[in-house]
Parts: structure tokens; C-alpha cells; sequence
């Protein structure tokens, strides 16, 4: 019997070459190359449109129509997801091990399937596993049809039987196509699958969920493709050691990306957080110093959290600069802009920086607050109670504005803070009801502010 013939593929980007390189020449990502076995071409193209094969035509002459929604009953998910589910669409839902993708789906699935026809396809767990599951958790499971298989001929000939309008695919690295010999979770695998199943799901309008693994890095596990096939890509985040999870939208063709939605981990599954701000602010029983409360933007929800530093005399030669949820090179610019503008010097001190909840935060906005919670700190004075900051620093020590200033200050005094820091160009035209608004321009304005106060 003849050796099966071996490639090499990306795992990145699923390009092919004859031999092992540490660096892919098609994508230049390093030590991605696998070895699989080369594929026979097939005999007859399996590859079909998407759509139907039109003329040439005028944009102008398309009519645009609103896409409808079919909520999940689940309001935090049919946030990230734009308003709810698309018919045709395809979604990819990938996250951590017992982070809780299966349990949000399943739960998901329940609420549809009083309205919908539903059917939920498991390659990891039995019938009797998942049975168990919803047992646990008090669901309905009578309208939800289960599929236990992992050969992609099967499952699409079940969708073509079935006709359902929702299908839950968990997950997409247990399935296999026979047309390929490469194992389950190969990168041709996973590539293959995904599009014969976006191809089903655009074909028969059925809406397609699937269930992604991640890597040690915390990417989605397969080529990068597998991103750019479907319509929308969730990431479901959590920390061990909290009960809370984070779900969000990093792209999504029927709605906004970066949308965030918070789910708490119960004994009876995933439960909504409807307030998500109280996670990220702590409670004192009194004032403490290196505490400020920002305003940060989460696509379109504002979320308050709390930024807590600590500066303490330095006994060594190099003072340590640790930044938690925050980026570490901008607290060292933001210090070097302290220092230069404002006259405070921490280049003898220990700085340590923390968002708390463990919320990550990419924006700028935060500059001001970390400054304000350094300075509260250094000179161990508490800030004011009931006080807001926010607003990015520039490098010439200006107080730059930042997006969506009003909804942050309407946010904040729904919550019952009574007094807010904010860069100039974000000063509200009209006053808004219950909150106090200081305007700053420079950095010294908004230490003289606290100094003041």
C-alpha cells in the first residue's frame, strides 16, 4: 500500500507547502505548520454559490430592506448580537473550556423553541449529558430537538429534513467531512465544515450557531478563515475565580461591533446583570485615597468603573510600574505628563494600577482618572464622594475630549453621582439634571481641581 502523501498547512491562514518552515511564506506567522495528509481532488466541484447567479445591476436599483430579528429571549445576548438573530445568518461563539457557551445556548435554544423550531447538534456530549444539563438548570427542554453526530453529511441532510430555524452546532472542531481524510479539528477540517454549513444556512435561511475552541493565546482554534466565513464572531470571557462573565462582539455584519454583555453564573445557569456598573465599583465603608470612578464606553453602554492606585516609596534603584486592566506603557506616559505639567514627581515611587472587577480598558478615556487616583494616592487625600472622571491626556499635558461624552454623564448620575470632571469640549450645552460639571483643559487645571476640593 502506497504512503499517503503530507502537507504542511497553516493553522493561521490555511496556506499549504510541500515541506515543514518555521515561518508561513503565505501569512509570515511563525511555527503554525502542521502536518496533514494531502487531499484527492474530488471529482465533482462541491463548492455552489451562496446566492442565486444574477446580472450586472445598479446598486441604486437594490432594495435595501430592514433585516428582521428573532430575539433570543435572552436580552444581554440580543445585545451583542444586534437585536437578536438573523435569518441566514451564521454565528461564532468561542470562549475558554466551562466558560459557559453550551449552558447560554441551551438556554437560548429553550426560550426560541416556545416560538421557533429548534435544533441543537452536540459532537462533545451524549443525548443523556445534555438531558442531565437541562434538567439541572429548570429549562423546558420539550421543544428542542437534539442531534448527537459529527459527520457533516448527516447533520446537513438533517437540516434539509428538519428545516429548522435556529441550529446550535457544538462544536465545530468535533465535526468531520468524508470528502476529506485529515482528522476532526485539522485546519481542513474546520474550513470545510464551517463553509458547507454557511453555505446551508445562507441556501435554506436557516440561522446557524456554532461553537468555536480557543487556543492558549485566546484566539478561535483553526484557520483565520473560519473568522471571515461568518457573519458574526462572540468571544465569551470570565474570569476563574469570579462568577461574572463578559460576552462580546468583535464582528458582526447585522450590528455593532464591540457590544458587550454581562452574564453571572448561578446554580440555575447564565442569569442577566442588568446593572453591570455595580460589578466594577468597590464599596467603602469611608473615603480612601487612590480611588477615582470613570466613565468608559462599551459600544453603546456606558459602564462606571473603578480605578484604584497605589504609590508608595520606592526601595529600589528602579521603582516598579504595574498596570492591571490598563495598558502598561501608557502609565508611564501618563506619569512623564504628571510630572512635566503638573510638578508631581513619582520617579522615586512604586506605581500600581488597577481596574477593579478585572474589566479590561483599551480607551484613552481612562488617562484622566488614572491621574487623578496617582495623585489621591501620593498625597493620601481622598477624592471628593460622588465624583466622575474622564478624558484622554496628550503629551503637551491638554485634557483631549472623548465619544459619547453625554451619555457617560447621564450614566453617572443615574447612578447617583452628583459631580464629574470632564475635558472642555465635552462640557453639555444644556445642564445635566443632578450633576455638578467641572471643565478642565490641562492636566494642572484638574489636579488644582482636586486640590480645591
Amino acid at each position: 500500500m502506497a504512503k499517503a502523501k503530507t502537507i504542511y498547512t497553516c493553522t493561521e491562514c490555511g496556506g499549504q507547502s510541500p515541506k515543514w518552515q518555521g515561518q508561513c511564506p503565505h501569512c509570515m506567522a511563525w511555527n503554525t505548520m502542521v502536518e496533514t495528509i494531502a487531499e484527492a481532488p474530488a471529482a465533482n466541484n462541491r463548492y455552489a454559490s451562496l446566492s442565486k447567479t444574477s446580472g450586472v445591476q445598479s446598486l441604486a436599483d437594490v432594495e435595501a430592506a430592514e433585516v428582521p430579528r428573532q430575539p433570543t429571549g435572552i436580552a444581554e445576548f440580543d445585545r451583542v448580537l444586534g437585536g437578536g438573530l438573523v435569518r441566514g445568518g451564521v454565528v461564532l461563539i468561542g470562549g475558554d473550556p466551562g466558560i459557559g457557551k453550551s449552558t447560554l445556548l441551551l438556554q437560548a435554544l429553550c426560550h426560541l423553541g416556545s416560538r421557533h423550531k429548534v435544533l441543537y447538534v452536540s459532537g462533545e456530549e451524549s443525548a443523556q449529558q445534555i438531558a442531565l444539563r437541562a434538567k439541572r438548570l429548570s429549562l423546558d427542554a420539550s421543544p428542542v430537538q437534539l442531534l448527537a453526530e459529527i459527520s457533516l453529511e448527516k447533520i446537513s441532510a438533517t437540516l434539509a429534513s428538519h428545516q429548522p430555524q435556529v441550529a446550535v452546532i457544538d462544536s465545530i472542531q468535533t465535526l468531520y467531512s468524508e470528502a476529506l481524510q485529515s482528522a476532526p479539528g485539522s485546519v481542513a477540517q474546520v474550513r470545510e465544515c464551517a463553509a458547507q454549513l454557511t453555505r446551508v444556512a445562507k441556501q435554506s435561511g436557516v440561522t446557524v450557531i456554532l461553537v468555536g475552541h480557543v487556543t492558549k493565546e485566546g484566539t478561535l482554534a483553526g484557520p483565520r478563515v473560519l473568522e471571515h466565513i461568518v457573519d458574526t464572531v462572540l468571544y465569551f470571557e470570565g474570569d476563574s475565580n469570579s462568577s461574572f462573565r463578559l460576552i462580546r462582539a468583535f464582528k458582526n455584519r447585522f450590528g455593532a461591533v464591540n457590544e458587550l454583555g454581562v452574564f453571572a453564573m448561578t446554580e440555575k445557569g447564565l442569569r442577566e446583570v442588568s446593572n453591570p456598573s455595580a460589578l466594577f465599583l468597590s464599596h467603602h465603608a469611608e473615603q480612601v485615597s487612590g480611588s477615582c470612578v470613570m466613565v468608559t464606553q462599551e459600544g453603546t453602554r456606558p459602564l462606571l468603573v473603578e480605578i484604584q492606585a497605589l504609590v508608595d516609596e520606592a526601595h529600589a534603584p528602579n521603582p516598579k510600574r504595574l498596570s492591571v486592566g490598563l495598558e502598561q506603557n501608557r502609565l508611564a506616559m501618563l506619569l512623564a505628563v504628571l510630572h512635566r505639567h503638573a510638578g508631581v514627581a513619582c520617579f522615586d515611587q512604586d506605581v500600581f494600577v488597577n481596574a477593579v472587577g478585572g474589566v479590561k480598558i483599551t480607551e484613552p478615556a481612562a488617562d484622566l482618572a488614572v491621574l487623578m487616583a496617582i495623585v489621591s494616592s501620593l498625597k493620601d487625600k481622598p477624592l471628593p464622594q460622588k465624583l466622575v472622571v474622564f478624558g484622554e491626556i496628550g503629551l503637551a499635558g491638554e485634557v483631549r475630549p472623548v465619544q459619547r461624552g453625554q451619555e457617560r454623564l447621564k450614566e453617572a448620575a443615574k447612578l447617583g453621582f452628583t459631580k464629574a470632571i470632564v475635558p472642555k469640549a465635552n462640557q453639555p450645552r444644556q445642564a445635566v439634571a443632578g450633576i455638578e460639571v467641572i471643565a478642565v483643559e490641562r492636566v494642572e487645571q484638574a489636579i488644582n481641581a482636586l486640590r480645591n476640593n
